[in-house]
């Protein structure tokens, strides 16, 4: 799958996964939804759901290290910035051979795959759910799988083409 081909798939992911409200029943639902097909795949992650600015879901697999932590808030940061995916920001800056806006540290911000943003019907963007391990593609889509099951839509429609 090309770079657009990706670009307009992050879209309609974004678009479709829509939750009806986000609150901590639901961030631990999908944090654990997400740990769970870690743990059956024997994946090291760390798996972040929150709202802006309040921590809902955290936890981190054994094989991780306080890097993912970093990497998670970093990836996280750029859902609150941009309402966008963290895989969506950094593919379209590749597309354009560009990096972060002028005053956006790298020490804050990182433009690679994992972080989801979580939007609520009527209300737009309202928190994130990261995950770090894997590599971004694959961290990406182990978010993007957990939203599907956890919203009965069908991942295979939704998910990625084959790199």
């Amino acid at each position: 799958m090309g770079l657009n081909e990706d670009l307009e798939r992050i879209a309609l992911q974004e678009r479709e996964l829509e939750l009806t409200h986000l609150d901590a029943a639901v961030a631990w639902e999908l944090g654990s939804r997400i740990r769970s097909l870690a743990v059956e795949r024997g994946l090291a992650v760390v798996i972040d759901v929150r709202r802006f600015g309040q921590p809902l879901f955290y936890a981190a697999l054994e094989g991780t290290t306080p890097d993912n932590v970093e990497w998670v808030r970093r990836k996280s940061n750029v859902v609150a910035r941009f309402h966008r995916s963290s895989y969506s920001v950094g593919l379209k800056l590749k597309a354009k051979n560009e990096s972060l806006p002028e005053g956006l540290s790298l020490a804050d911000y990182a433009t690679h795959g994992g972080s989801f943003p979580l939007a609520v019907k009527g209300a737009g963007v309202v928190g994130s759910v990261t995950v770090s391990g894997l590599p971004q593609r694959a961290d990406h889509e182990l978010a993007v799988e957990a939203l599907c099951a956890m919203l009965g839509r069908d991942y295979a429609a939704l998910r990625l083409g084959a790199e």
